[in-house]
Formats: C-alpha cells, structure tokens, sequence
C-alpha cells in the first residue's frame, strides 16, 4: 500500500471542495487506500490557514468549527508522524520544508500537492511528488 504526505495546500482545498479532486484523496485515506503521513505542523499550518485567512472565510462558509472537527477527522485517518527532522533550504519556501522533512521521516513514497516548489522538484530521496489528479488516477490503476 503506499503511503503519502498531504501538504496544507491539499488539506485545505479538502474542505473548502467538498466534490474535488483534494476532497477525493482524503476520502480515499478515510478509506484506507493509501497510507496518509500528516505531522502536527502540517496540520497547524492548515488550521493558521483556514482560520486566518479573510478572504477565504469571506468567499466559502465554514466556521472555527468546521476546522476543528476537519482536523481531528484528519488526525484520525492519518498516521501522525513524530520526531520530523530539522530540513531547511530545500525548496525556496520554507513552508514547504517541513512537508518534506515529514515524509522523510515517514518513509513516504509520494508527496501530494499542488505547490510548485514542491512538484519543480519531482522527486526527493526516492520521494515522487505529484498532484492530487495524479494521485488519484494512481490509486484507481493499482485497484
């Protein structure tokens, strides 16, 4: 089964799209179609974003609850990764760091995102990154 590392980008598309591509591949960690990595920032990132973000709150309804409980039901589904190692300067935005240094520690085989800096890279230390459409269309082909 693989396993994969959602960055903040998927996560918040996840619950802001109910019918995406984003919201597709969380089910399918729900499901337990892949073996979804997430770490405590990853997810405090997605909250800050969520949360903090005016004109996200303006355009789409959702509530402080809504996060709250988007997140435990993310921790729920994914294996929480611990003891991440200290990454910087792989990419050009250090945000981005931190989702590799998660699926470092996890073992990842795939990133999931749509950042840029992110997918530039192709791979890092045998890890694919790779958009959620591609993700998806993978998972379908290994059924």
């Amino acid at each position: 089964m693989p396993s994969a590392v959602l960055d903040s980008v998927v996560l918040v598309s996840a619950l802001l799209t109910p019918g995406g591509v984003a919201s597709d591949v969380v089910r399918q960690a729900r499901d337990g179609a892949f073996t979804c990595c997430l770490s405590d920032e990853i997810l405090a990132e997605t909250r800050r974003v969520l949360n903090d973000t005016p004109r996200l709150r303006q355009r789409y309804t959702y509530g402080e609850e809504d996060v709250q409980a988007f997140i435990l039901s993310l921790r729920a589904a994914a294996r929480l990764v611990t003891d991440v190692p200290p990454l910087t300067g792989i990419v050009r935005d250090p945000n981005d760091d931190m989702v590799i240094a998660c699926a470092v520690a996890a073992a990842a085989d795939y990133i999931v995102s749509r950042d840029e800096d992110l997918l530039s890279l192709g791979t890092y230390e045998g890890i694919t990154m790779i958009t959620p459409e591609a993700f998806i269309a993978l998972l379908r082909g290994q059924r």
